[in-house]
């Protein structure tokens, strides 16, 4: 029965690792809410993109198909005055083009987590450690009885 008193150490480096693995390992919960996060975070940024393609194609339309919208940013930009008419000539390329805000690049981070090396190393000191205590516990015991 001795024995069994040692396959302590061992249940408890493996108890060690599996719950060190399951809570901050690569592939544990903190790396998996992590990326979570990050998913929802792409999701709300593809939104905004949406919402930002959206009224440029409102612009875009209004700037080929209204003649008063056309007037308007025209003079907003500097070309033209109240009292001149805009011709507008298709098939040429803006010569000063218009900058807008076309939104942000988001690059997804990787989660932090515990390697499984060093899993493994803290899992077997700590059976490692907690084999040598029972050993000296046995072994006092044993120089108590003689």
């Amino acid at each position: 029965m001795r024995i069994f008193k040692y396959l302590v150490g061992i249940w408890a480096a493996v108890a060690v690792y599996a719950l060190f693995s399951f809570f901050a390992g690569p592939k544990g919960l903190s790396a998996y809410n992590f990326l979570l996060s990050e998913k929802e975070r792409q999701l709300e940024n593809i939104r905004d993109l949406g919402k930002l393609n959206q009224e440029l194609e409102r612009t875009k339309n209004n700037l080929i198909y209204d003649h008063d919208t056309l007037l308007v940013h025209a003079r907003q930009i500097g070309y033209g005055r109240e009292d001149e008419r805009f011709v507008r000539i298709v098939g040429l390329s803006s010569l000063n083009p218009i900058q807008a805000e076309v939104g942000n690049v988001y690059t997804a981070q990787n989660p932090d987590f515990i390697p499984d090396r060093s899993i493994k190393i803290a899992a077997f000191c700590i059976g490692l450690l907690l084999f040598a205590f029972l050993l000296s516990l046995e072994v006092i015991d044993r120089r108590s009885r003689d």
